[in-house]
């Protein structure tokens, strides 16, 4: 079988769940051909970095216009009447993937953004019709992954099916298997060695704040909150790529035990040691943490997908919200060492799916053999 991966960078998660599928789909079928390749990277520099950089600086300082643009294309009956349009503009925009698409000659595509799904749909109407899956990365679908080219949905929670199917999908056609992370995730670990390599104590509990990978959000406000807790924990801060904001806070004198990390490749360790992760809601932390069975603690989510995530973990018991920095405190004094945690905690575990690549993998070959490939 030839198998491609398409993603796009565009915020880190599309990015890792692409690396989970390839990670997984290489395990389960070594003999295959697999390619994940990023559709950035068959364009101009100046349009790479116009939507890699425009999607984060938009979310970052105008959340409230990203938020805006989400809710006004969420809407299938538009998308719809200008489909063709759509599809034809991104097929045009993108000649050099569709040539390299052509060449490669995969059997099936898998899409975990939604712009490869468009231009999937585009060449369907000109005869190339390879099988075309859409991961869906959030815990909604935006009405911009549905396309009828799209032979197989698989997603977060029967919430996000129910959706699907709501807005017109066919039932069959959308497979609960979770968001693909990393296979290191469903591993163990030894929590008190971890604890030794970052010096950290056994006896306080541990609160992991993350950035993402592109260190966004209010970390450092986040920081100077936690000042305020007056309950014993230590901290550890992921600062991601964000190597400015690193040497900030690397510099920073905190009440409670800090380490300040930059981008880190072993996120599934710092998990394993944290009682409580405060962090944006995006679809693959968020993921990440349910697997290991770690709490959340989301702060102000920014309008649209990470707005939909966080009021899924919160109706799901798995997460607490503040939406104001100011709160931080309070809550988290509340909140640490409580049997709320612990409640929470166990919610998490019961809504992970550690091994959603494998299964994605197994789905597609699957209907791949059923159809001859």
């Amino acid at each position: 079988m030839r198998i491609l991966i398409a993603t796009v960078t565009a915020g880190a998660g599309h990015l890792q769940a692409a690396a989970a599928l390839e990670e997984a789909w290489r395990t389960l079928r070594p003999e295959d051909s697999v390619e994940k390749v990023d559709l950035l990277d068959f364009v101009s520099r100046l349009q790479r970095k116009v939507y890699a950089q425009g999607y984060v600086k938009l979310v970052e300082h105008a959340p409230e216009l990203w938020g805006m643009v989400f809710k006004k294309t969420d809407n299938p009956k538009l998308l719809r009447k200008v489909g063709r349009l759509r599809r034809g503009f991104a097929g045009r925009s993108n000649k050099k993937f569709v040539k390299y698409l052509r060449a490669f000659q995969p059997d099936a595509v898998i899409c975990t953004h939604y712009l490869p799904v468009g231009i999937m749909a585009h060449l369907e109407r000109k005869g190339f019709n390879p099988l075309t899956i859409c991961v869906v990365t959030d815990f909604e679908a935006h009405a911009l992954w549905m396309e009828p080219a799209v032979d197989l949905y698989c997603v977060a929670a029967e919430e996000t099916k129910a959706s699907l199917v709501a807005r017109g999908a066919a039932a069959e056609n959308v497979v609960v298997t979770g968001i693909p992370i990393a296979a290191k995730f469903s591993g163990r670990f030894d929590a008190r060695e971890v604890r030794k390599n970052y010096g950290l104590r056994d006896d306080l509990p541990v609160l992991l704040v993350l950035g993402g990978g592109f260190g966004m959000g209010p970390v450092a406000k986040i920081l100077s909150a936690l000042d305020k807790v007056e309950r014993d924990f230590q901290t550890l801060v992921v600062a991601g790529r964000n190597e400015k904001l690193r040497r900030d806070l690397a510099c920073g004198d905190f009440r409670h035990p800090t380490r300040v990390l930059g981008f880190v490749t072993n996120m599934h360790q710092l998990m394993a040691v944290a009682d409580l992760i405060i962090t944006k809601p995006g679809g693959l932390t968020t993921s990440e943490a349910l697997a290991m069975g770690k709490p959340l603690f989301i702060l102000d989510p920014i309008p649209g997908q990470e707005a939909a995530n966080s009021d899924f973990l919160l109706e799901r018991g798995a997460a607490a919200k503040v939406n104001r920095i100011e709160d931080v405190p309070f809550r988290l004094d509340q909140l640490i060492g409580s049997r709320k945690l612990k409640s929470m905690g166990r919610s998490a575990r019961e809504l992970g799916h550690p091994n959603a690549a494998q299964q994605i993998c197994r789905k597609i070959s699957e209907r791949l053999c059923r159809d001859g490939v």
